[in-house]
């Protein structure tokens, strides 16, 4: 029983700084040139994305999200702009592999080109899950409302193009369970019924977003929670809490048999997932080639770039007084897989998203 508390209450502690910072990704890659393979996009494709702060590019309001404050956006776009990270996030590199620029962000609509709202939206917020979390902002089901309300009420997609051509990302759950762990004080001992109510509210949402009229869809696997900084500072950043990756690996389990189960209801490949557990594992503990290199040079992979210089503070706070700032970065934030305490940096970012990119022509089977 002792060691469940323990597991339960690393688990809390984790999981709570998830929900608290709202989530914040990604880091600096001093040389990003964009050689990545795009795939040719005729001028139709339509991109839409919902969840969290891994795909938020800015969303969530600036009074409560450090994500609008100095030092996040340093490398990309070289100020702040929403980004949960130095630099580009997930969305940035599937919108590029897509042959697009990243979506606009939905609450700055108002704000964009009407050629650039064509070419689909950005919904997710930073922070959010599945179900309301300790954020208040919109959450999945709200997210669809918004897109729902932008094709049915005022027609600014048709669904008929949707149909045409059109792909959306989702991706949540982190918060999720950063919540129920903070409310029920431990929670282990029903996380395993949770996992499945979050999975199973995920089909419902997924099957909503294809109902608006989206053909493909990507879904994201819950990446390895246990590898997270603010849990492996307590292992001085050199291991993982495998106990926590365990909650992670039947997350996944469960979705995968929900998409498997959403595609012999449709009777095709409408729903695809993104496996960032792999992704994140094969990036934190890279293969080396018949010469013993690397594709990714990464200083202690589980090691955060930007961090509080106390535990009271976090990347991007600032003295209430003088202003000062109470954070520090690493000398070489290019190498780093994690930008702060929670989220990879841009290096960190790219490194996933080459993994994946060899499962990417899902999006268009």
């Amino acid at each position: 029983m002792e060691k469940k508390t323990t597991v339960a209450s690393s688990f809390c502690l984790l999981l709570l700084c998830v929900a608290a910072f709202a989530v914040a990704e990604v880091l600096a890659a001093h040389h990003h040139r964009h050689h990545h393979q795009r795939r040719r996009n005729d001028g139709s494709m339509k991109f839409f994305v919902l969840g969290d702060s891994y795909v938020d590019t800015g969303n969530i309001r600036k009074s409560v999200s450090p994500s609008w404050k100095e030092p996040y956006g340093i490398t990309f776009p070289g100020k702040p702009a929403g980004r949960f990270s130095d630099g580009r996030v997930l969305t940035d590199y599937l919108a590029e592999y897509l042959g697009l620029r990243p979506p606009v962000p939905y609450a700055l609509r108002k704000e964009a080109n009407i050629s650039e709202v064509e070419k689909g939206m950005n919904f997710a917020y930073g922070g959010t899950g599945v179900f309301d979390t300790l954020v208040s902002e919109p959450n999945l089901t709200t997210q669809i409302d918004f897109f729902q309300q932008l094709v049915e009420q005022e027609k600014l997609y048709a669904k008929g193009d949707l149909i045409k051509s059109s792909i959306a990302l989702v991706s949540v759950a982190g918060n999720d369970y950063a919540t129920h762990m903070v409310k029920t004080g431990n929670g282990s001992e029903d996380l395993a019924e949770f996992t499945k109510s979050v999975v199973k509210q995920i089909a419902v949402d997924l099957r909503r977003i294809r109902d608006l009229g989206v053909p493909k869809i990507a879904v994201t696997a819950v990446e390895p929670m246990g590898c997270i900084p603010r849990l492996t500072s307590f292992l001085s950043y050199q291991n993982c809490n495998e106990s926590l990756n365990l909650a992670s690996v039947f997350h996944n389990q469960v979705l995968r048999q929900n998409v498997e189960q959403l595609n012999k209801e449709s009777n095709n490949s409408a729903f695809v997932i993104l496996d960032l557990y792999d992704a994140f594992s094969s990036a934190i503990n890279p293969q080396k080639d018949h010469q013993g290199n690397t594709t990714f040079q990464i200083d202690e992979p589980l090691k955060p770039c930007c961090v509080g210089v106390s535990s009271e503070y976090s990347c991007g706070s600032v003295d209430g007084s003088t202003g000062a700032k109470k954070y520090s970065i690493c000398s070489h934030p290019e190498r780093s897989f994690f930008w702060d305490t929670v989220h990879p940096s841009q290096n960190g970012w790219h490194a996933v998203y080459s993994s994946l990119k060899s499962s990417l022509h899902q999006l268009y089977s």
